[in-house]
């Protein structure tokens, strides 16, 4: 062999982070989620690192669609945004490439991840993790089409994990960028637990970084995930709709553990020997808590935000319920929010059972967890079958 042919190239240094030295956080793609409105809001509460768009569904007749581009050329809110496809036909996504890249985007990234049946039934998305052999022409076409960076956003298997270590063979092979890994396979949707040994093993496998994605819900959970697998950061998707502080949340965590790991390699000497080590607490910046006077805030600019002319009110609000299923996850550990804000089908209702509910006690904290047991039930306002809120329970 080739001394030369077996030497990975040079990495490609990623964009860089809000705050240079911390782990990454980035926004998971959720389809009908994560359009143009919705970045803007989020970036309002604390920007993630990176934002990734809905995917661009590819076939012979595709072309990116204008609403998702939206996302990438009226982007304001100074960082990156990864424009993401979902296909499995090589000439054409290789064609969607080539037009995505006339765009200013930060990078492409395949979909090799969406859990939804309408998706992995045509052997797209998720439902490639079938078929090792299809993905290796498919990383290798579009690794070839893009000069810049080329992520990959996957989960550890179909129905099983038997394909996971050739898919990560594949990752390194092709020379990928950065890789988000969600711990659960296709099959198990979002209903088990997130496996983050398998998070761990793609860590010590790729040589790229690794988001590691699944159930990431606070910022005191995302530093634990870093801690258990090793990666260089997270991607958070449905509890940051719940949470849009999150992001500037795990960088407040990720800057304390930072610091406190630098106190224990870097001892000093106390000039007062009386103080002890619960007196750092004091010093310490918080992380950011949000009260429910501050939720009211979030929910009223998300609903002018997302609040399109040409759409009748009653689908607006069916929309905003979407969201807010996600919301009430942390209002209340009895559920009464989710259980009022669901029947209202007016903007003024709506809006009235946010007041009852979230300014009854303004300064009250909103919870960094979802409540035990308090379940999001977004497909019950307009199901669809897709990788979009409407398949996503929590």
């Amino acid at each position: 062999m080739n001394p030369a042919e077996s030497t990975p190239p040079p990495a490609r240094a990623l964009p860089a982070a809000v705050t240079p030295g911390l782990p990454l956080t980035a926004l998971a793609p959720m389809q009908d989620v994560t359009d143009l409105p919705f970045i803007h809001v989020i970036s309002h509460h604390g920007a993630p690192d990176y934002f990734f768009t809905e995917f661009f569904r590819v076939h012979g007749q595709s072309r990116p669609e204008k609403h998702i581009l939206r996302s990438i050329v009226e982007n304001r809110t100074g960082r990156p945004v990864f424009a993401q496809l979902i296909g499995e036909h090589v000439p054409d996504m290789v064609r969607t490439v080539r037009e995505l890249l006339k765009y200013p985007v930060a990078g492409i990234d395949l979909n090799l991840g969406c859990p939804a049946p309408k998706i992995y039934k045509k052997n797209v998305g998720g439902g490639l993790l079938r078929d090792p052999q299809k993905i290796d022409g498919l990383l290798g076409a579009l690794r070839d089409v893009v000069p810049g960076l080329f992520t990959v956003k996957m989960r550890i298997g179909f129905d099983s994990t038997a394909n996971f270590a050739q898919v990560l063979e594949l990752i390194n092979k092709h020379s990928v960028d950065l890789l988000s890994v969600h711990g659960r396979t296709v099959k198990e949707m979002y209903r088990s637990d997130v496996h983050y040994d398998f998070i761990g093993q793609a860590v010590r496998s790729v040589r790229c970084p690794v988001l590691a994605n699944g159930n990431v819900t606070s910022s005191e959970k995302a530093a634990a995930v870093l801690a258990a697998t090793g990666a260089a950061g997270v991607m958070i998707g449905r509890h940051a709709i719940r949470n849009p502080w999150i992001f500037r949340q795990c960088r407040e965590r990720f800057a304390q553990v930072e610091r406190d790991l630098r106190a224990r390699s870097e001892p000093v000497q106390r000039p007062d020997s009386t103080l002890d080590d619960s007196s750092d607490a004091l010093h310490r910046p918080a992380v950011f808590q949000p009260t429910l006077a501050d939720v009211r805030g979030y929910v009223e600019h998300l609903y002018r935000a997302t609040r399109q002319p040409d759409v009748p009110e009653s689908a607006h609000v069916a929309k905003m319920k979407k969201y807010l299923n996600f919301v009430g996850q942390s209002v209340d550990p009895a559920g009464a929010f989710l259980h009022d804000m669901r029947r209202a089908m007016t903007g003024s209702e709506l809006f009235a059972v946010c007041d009852r509910h979230l300014l009854a006690e303004p300064a009250r904290l909103f919870s960094a967890e979802p409540y035990p047991g308090i379940i999001a039930r977004p497909n019950c306002e307009t199901p669809v079958e897709s990788c979009s809120l409407d398949s996503i329970t929590a």
